[in-house]
């Protein structure tokens, strides 16, 4: 399979997943003979130019535009953590861009199970300062699919080389809905009857919040050790603020590499576990009412450039969800902002 091919494949399938055609959203389908057809299933005299289908062709053509830039890179070669909740200290290597895929399928008392996704662009803005777009969605068994919203994440580290404890701040805004159910972080009093709500009711409310988190990260002797506190303010002044924590621990299958190469080399495997759940908010901070899960993780680097990630969540408590499972997928570019700067001949 090329690279452009699988390429579409994947973000063919992400975009199905999140559930965000544009015509869909808009209420408007086209017609076997390509005129649009309404809701009301009158067939419009005229050619399918409403904006909605604008912004489709707009939308599509800078998708294989993104395709062919990215047919020209090659796929770096990184050894990814098994991470999909606690992040490490290592940045990605700047120029490069890496696009992920995560789902996760969550049982639910009182309500419906889930099926979450959300997609990723992150970049190497600078060896310093990383920088990331989230797009979410998410499918409600017997409800309904829709999309939830969009994160901006940025991670700066203050320190040029390594040191004892490696420290990484972060700032995310976010700008979701009440029926986003990606549990990308356990925060405030964060609990499992919050997604019971049926998505026509859930959506109809909106976060815009700024999400902090010092990453503290250590790696020795194969074995890296991460701790994230995080703290999360939502932009009305009179919601308090909210905190939480993740935690992890990881260690490649083994460190010495093969001489040939290989899908199945032991190197090639990174185990690890995590944990994480919420810390209260400033009215009432501690475990009182809140959620935590604990979570095996393993992450498959194969030598194509290809990252694979499975981690099976279980809460720990009556607030948690019974099972949070989560996969991804993930490819890094090398090369993706020379390539960019070399195309609108920007001199870098």
């Amino acid at each position: 399979m090329g690279l452009h091919e699988s390429t579409t494949g994947v973000l063919r399938r992400m975009q199905s997943a999140l559930g965000i055609g544009l015509c869909d959203l808009c209420g408007i389908r086209r017609g076997s003979s390509g005129f649009a057809v309404g809701k009301d299933q009158s067939l419009s005299l005229r050619p399918s130019l409403t904006s909605c289908q604008i912004k489709t062709l707009i939308t599509s053509f800078a998708l294989y535009s993104f395709l062919v830039v990215l047919f020209f890179l090659r796929p770096a070669q990184a050894q990814e953590s098994p991470y999909i909740v606690t992040y490490d200290h290592y940045l990605e290597e700047p120029g490069s861009l890496e696009i992920e895929y995560f789902s996760t399928f969550g049982t639910q008392r009182g309500g419906n199970d889930f099926h979450a996704a959300w997609l990723e662009f992150e970049y190497g803005a600078k060896a310093w300062w990383t920088t990331e777009l989230y797009l979410d969605g998410q499918t409600t068994f017997n409800d309904s699919t829709i999309f939830t919203g969009f994160r901006w994440e940025n991670r700066i580290s203050p320190l040029r080389r390594e040191h004892f404890v490696n420290p990484v701040l972060y700032v995310e805004y976010e700008q979701i809905s009440e029926a986003d159910k990606i549990v990308k972080e356990i925060e405030g009093h964060d609990v499992e009857s919050d997604h019971g709500i049926p998505n026509a009711l859930a959506r109809q409310g909106h976060n815009h919040e700024l999400e902090f988190k010092l990453l503290l990260s250590k790696t020795f002797k194969g074995w890296n050790v991460a701790v994230n506190p995080l703290a999360t303010k939502n932009l009305l002044p009179s919601v308090p603020w909210e905190f939480g924590y993740a935690i992890g621990a990881s260690r490649p299958l083994a460190l010495k590499a093969s001489a040939n190469r290989c899908n199945f080399c032991p190197e090639n495997f990174i185990a690890g576990v995590e944990m994480y759940g919420g810390l209260g908010d400033t009215a009432s901070f501690g475990l009182h009412e809140t959620s935590h899960y604990l979570a095996p993780a393993m992450a498959w680097n194969l030598p194509s450039g290809w990252t694979l990630r499975l981690s099976p969540g279980f809460g720990l408590n009556d607030n948690s969800h019974r099972l949070l499972l989560r996969w991804g997928l993930s490819r890094e570019f090398s090369g993706f902002g020379e390539m960019v700067s070399k195309l609108f001949g920007v001199r870098r």
